[in-house]
């Protein structure tokens, strides 16, 4: 959708996207709107083709099948590229409007600077283009702070610490919609509009790897401040009786559940290096060291949920990352953590285990540009549209404000 287009109209295109496919009286009653409205705003959005109308009933036409179709959106009038960079290598993923991954690439980085990164993707870019298909935009996301969706403050894994306007550099090779997040909220922009996560408007999204990261939405609104690059949940203190992490923190959320973490300390007992799926397979095996530093790293990330719930009042955590792995082979010690600082009478808290790889974080990156297609601005605050039923009041124009 280019910049002309009304917010009313990508109110209608965004309830659809997301709850399609839908009746028109279905989409006006949620938006708070007249038919008539509706079918202004809808038909721009047919005649482009974003929108479609979809036979459910398999019989013959007539001119009162086709104004009761439900309208869904064509998930392939439009593609997204999604790139997730790492300090390594460079993974992306071309998809669908829906963020429906179609096909992926990865390569190398030539180097960590800016220049090479901005050479990388756009190589990746020009691979996943299709020839006879419209990529509207490129979406990139890395560990690190970024503000306005363009600039990066601060990538320790591509040690950058000075400001670099990463989304700019990009725009100049790009003709589309361009937007740079961080790789945690990325992700949870994908889970939020996409997937695990999709029709609840609180959760929190935790995961564990490399380091710890954390991303919450709140009253269907993803909280998108540039501290979430920071890694404020990794140090938060879980075992006084922990190992230290690089920082010097005592039984922290780094020290306990980050893959080097759960390495060193079975490395150390067994006197040879082991890997994190070895350290897990040996607890499953029963041998004590490495039952012994899974089980307390269990405990500890049963403990860090509990922690997530308490302070925010979500009751569904998705769990993932690289070593998401822990919450499956220690789950009856992260239970336990979670039994035990939760009162007996709070709401069960709901995890989801969900395993993914770097194709996963580029398609949050992906997702991160589908809504700022959609909406029309940088995706902050990336928030649906209410239902009359669950915003009673609300008025089209203040639907489509959102």
């Amino acid at each position: 959708m280019d910049a002309t287009t009304a917010p009313s109209t990508r109110a209608v295109a965004l309830e659809v996207l997301l709850s399609g496919p839908l009746p028109r009286s279905e989409i006006a009653r949620r938006l708070d709107m007249s038919a008539g409205s509706l079918t202004r705003l809808a038909k721009p959005l047919v005649d482009s083709g974003l929108l479609v109308e979809v036979d459910t009933n398999g019989g013959p036409e007539s001119g009162t099948l086709r104004r009761t179709r439900p309208l869904d959106v064509n998930p392939t009038a439009h593609h997204f590229i999604g790139a997730k960079v790492t300090g390594d290598d460079v993974h992306a993923v071309l998809t669908t409007m829906r963020a429906e991954v179609v096909a992926s690439s990865r390569r190398p980085l030539t180097g960590r600077d800016p220049a090479s990164v901005v050479a990388t993707v756009n190589e990746l870019t020009q691979e996943l283009t299709p020839r006879h298909a419209q990529v509207s935009g490129l979406g990139v996301s890395l560990g690190g702070r970024v503000v306005d969706h363009t600039t990066v403050t601060d990538a320790p894994f591509l040690r950058w610490t000075t400001a670099v306007p990463l989304g700019s550099l990009l725009q100049d090779a790009f003709d589309g919609c361009v937007t740079v997040d961080n790789d945690l909220l990325a992700l949870t922009r994908a889970e939020h509009w996409f997937g695990a996560a999709r029709g609840h408007d609180r959760f929190a999204v935790v995961a564990i790897g490399e380091g710890v990261g954390y991303g919450l939405v709140m009253h269907d609104t993803v909280v998108d401040i540039p501290d979430v690059g920071a890694g404020l949940l990794g140090h938060h203190p879980l075992d006084p009786m922990g190992p230290l992490c690089p920082r010097g923190h005592r039984g922290c959320a780094t020290a306990m559940l980050s893959v080097a973490s759960i390495r060193s300390a079975v490395s150390v007992g067994l006197r040879r290096p082991v890997t994190y799926d070895e350290c897990l397979d040996l607890a499953a095996g029963g041998d004590p060291v490495a039952t012994a530093v899974v089980t307390a790293s269990g405990r500890a990330l049963g403990r860090l949920l509990a922690a997530v719930a308490n302070f925010t009042l979500v009751q569904k955590i998705v769990v993932t990352g690289e070593a998401v792995r822990l919450a499956e082979a220690a789950r009856p010690a992260m239970d336990e953590g979670i039994r035990a600082d939760r009162v007996s009478d709070a709401a069960p808290v709901d995890v989801d285990v969900r395993h993914n790889n770097f194709a996963h974080w580029a398609r949050g990156a992906a997702a991160t540009v589908i809504q700022s297609y959609v909406l029309g601005h940088a995706p902050t605050p990336a928030r649906r549209p209410r239902t009359a039923a669950a915003n009673p009041g609300a008025g089209a124009a203040r639907v489509a404000s959102g």
